[in-house]
């Protein structure tokens, strides 16, 4: 079987970060060019054995059809707000047209993840399992069940043509475990993707002349104002505990936070080294900042306890005048106006702040949920098939617009421009509000369990947006990322012990913050905090995220002085 050839394969260099690319240069891209064959990716497979199905001349830009009919299991998230019809367009089609049957194994959105682990546990993995975010793969490894799909890279052309063209090969490479290897395909996406920032009342903001605000520090003096002229109204009050707007606020503070918390361990760049956020100068400017807002009266203290509903009603009533939210959140702030009565009020979803020392988000706008394949696949008959199919509906033009959009002429069309215009007659994301029929419930298509990040190329992307939605999206895009943090992957004891290590750790600092900014703690007293970190074996969390991150910079070097000896040899 003869696969086109790609500028990265899979096996020979397993680890390509940052740091690596600065000090090989060419020399990792003239050792690692080509496809090669998989005995020199360090796999072996027995084509003959595992080849039933699959295309014999499979690469970038062709689409899949199966020689022969082919069945596939997947374990399917199933959304109550569009459930699943076996009779779906999406389906007939993949059969009619592609020789492709899909065998679901449903499973409800409500326990989608306790369901995941079970079959898993139980050695009854279906062939793979979309809408996995990264790290959610990681409590698996352990029993051998899910495939190391870096190792196989070589069959997947259209996943790696995307990670050259988009330079995305630090985020795949950040996915890889102790072993070298990576466990799980990720969503990627051509442009960032940004979902969540702040809504204010964008005619409260017009009446008083105020612009965006481009700083934390300028929402901060733009609350100030409103104060002023609304003096009865608090004007913040927040929802999700806070949780969102610290997230998104902590990239231009130089630390994570919130619902990007994680394991509470940062990549300091400038030190190349781990440190534990929490206990670092950049997390408690971020807590004064809040703790400030509180203070002053312009955010409202039950922000870190009330739940959505109540923040909700405050913004809709007029007792705040900012809250957290997204897109959608905007329609549930109209809609709340409308039944509140509250005439002229306009829900406006502003770019994200920036701050003192730049205009930063954190890293991973462009890489969304993916997906785990298992194990036991490799062995099957059909298993370059399977191989190629998912790099053709998941990563391959092709058949990214056939899972977004359809089928063209009969779902959706493309205009003289050649830009894609959903059926009249059908609506997505309010497209056309109007129309009688829905392109994912009644036909199947634009259904996260069959694509990654909502079309990850722009064009599929921007078209299921409203105009608004695209402007909001694109003022975003002039921000800097955080560089993305490099891979420590951390060996099955050393899982074992983060996951007791980290859990209470985290549970103090998401306790200690809330003190601090309610003012029921005073941030004076942060050394006695970060002394109770340290009682909680902070040092050693960080020492053995050091450890494991120190393990991947020397892999790194094995690699490069292999590849050195390989060059020398070829030039010879």
């Amino acid at each position: 079987m003869r696969h086109a050839a790609h500028n990265r394969s899979g096996g020979i260099c397993p680890w390509r970060t940052t740091t690596a690319l600065a000090i090989t240069g060419a020399l990792l891209l003239t050792s690692c060019g080509g496809a090669g064959s998989a005995e020199e990716n360090g796999v072996e497979v027995d084509e003959d054995h595992v080849g039933r199905g699959a295309m014999e001349d499979f690469g970038v830009g062709d689409t899949f059809v199966a020689t022969e009919p082919v069945d596939i299991s997947l374990l399917y998230r199933n959304n109550p707000d569009h459930g699943l019809d076996e009779d779906w367009m999406f389906f007939e089609q993949l059969e009619e047209e592609h020789n492709v049957s899909l065998s679901l194994v449903d499973a409800p959105l409500s326990d989608f993840e306790e369901q995941r682990s079970l079959l898993i546990g139980a050695g009854e993995m279906p062939d793979y399992v979309p809408v996995t975010y990264p790290g959610q793969e990681v409590p698996y490894l352990g029993g051998g069940a899910v495939l190391p799909v870096s190792d196989y890279l070589e069959y997947l052309p259209n996943f790696t043509d995307k990670l050259d063209q988009w330079e995305l090969w630090d985020e795949f490479d950040a996915l890889r475990q102790e072993d070298g290897k990576a466990y799980m395909l990720p969503g990627l996406r051509e442009d960032p993707f940004y979902i969540f920032s702040m809504v204010v009342r964008g005619d409260i903001w017009d009446e008083l002349g105020l612009e965006n605000p481009e700083t934390w520090d300028e929402l901060a003096d733009q609350l100030r104002e409103v104060k002023d002229a609304y003096p009865d109204v608090t004007p913040m009050s927040d929802r999700w505990e806070l949780q969102s707007t610290l997230n998104i606020a902590s990239a231009n503070f130089d630390t994570v936070a919130g619902w990007g918390y994680g394991q509470g361990l940062y990549f300091d760049h400038e030190n190349d080294e781990f440190i534990y956020a929490g206990a670092s100068d950049e997390y408690r400017d971020l807590v004064e900042f809040f703790a400030g807002l509180v203070e002053e009266g312009l955010m409202d203290a039950e922000t870190m306890t009330q739940d959505d509903q109540m923040a909700e009603q405050k913004f809709s009533a007029g007792d705040s005048f900012v809250i957290g939210g997204n897109d959608e959140s905007t329609t549930i702030y109209h809609r709340g106006f409308e039944e509140l009565g509250t005439e002229g009020a306009e829900a406006r979803l502003i770019p994200i702040p920036g701050g003192r020392d730049g205009d930063f988000v954190h890293s991973g706008a462009r890489t969304d949920s993916g997906l785990m394949i298992s194990n036991s696949v490799a062995d099957e008959d059909d298993f370059l098939a399977l191989l190629q199919f998912i790099d053709w509906l998941y990563y391959s033009d092709d058949g990214l617009e056939f899972a977004t959009w359809g089928v063209e002429g009969e779902t959706y069309e493309r205009d003289e421009d050649g830009a894609i215009a959903l059926g009249e007659d059908i609506d997505l994301n309010s497209l056309h509000p109007d129309a009688e029929e829905h392109l994912l419930r009644d036909y199947g298509f634009h259904n996260q369990p069959f694509m990654h990040a909502a079309g990850s190329l722009t064009e599929f992307v921007h078209s299921g947006l409203r105009p608004h939605v695209i402007e909001w999206q694109e003022s975003m895009q002039h921000k800097e990322e955080r560089p993305v943090t490099p891979a420590y992957p951390f060996t099955d004891l050393e899982l074992e012990q983060l996951g007791l290590w980290s859990t209470s750790l985290t549970d103090h600092v998401q306790t200690a913050t809330a003190q601090f900014i309610l003012g029921q703690r005073s941030v004076d007293d942060w050394d006695a905090y970060v002394a109770e970190l340290e009682s909680l074996n902070m040092q050693s969390l960080v020492d053995m995220a050091n450890e494991a991150y120190e393990r991947a910079q020397e892999q790194i070097e094995e690699q490069i002085e292999e590849q050195a000896e390989e060059q020398g040899e070829d030039d010879a």
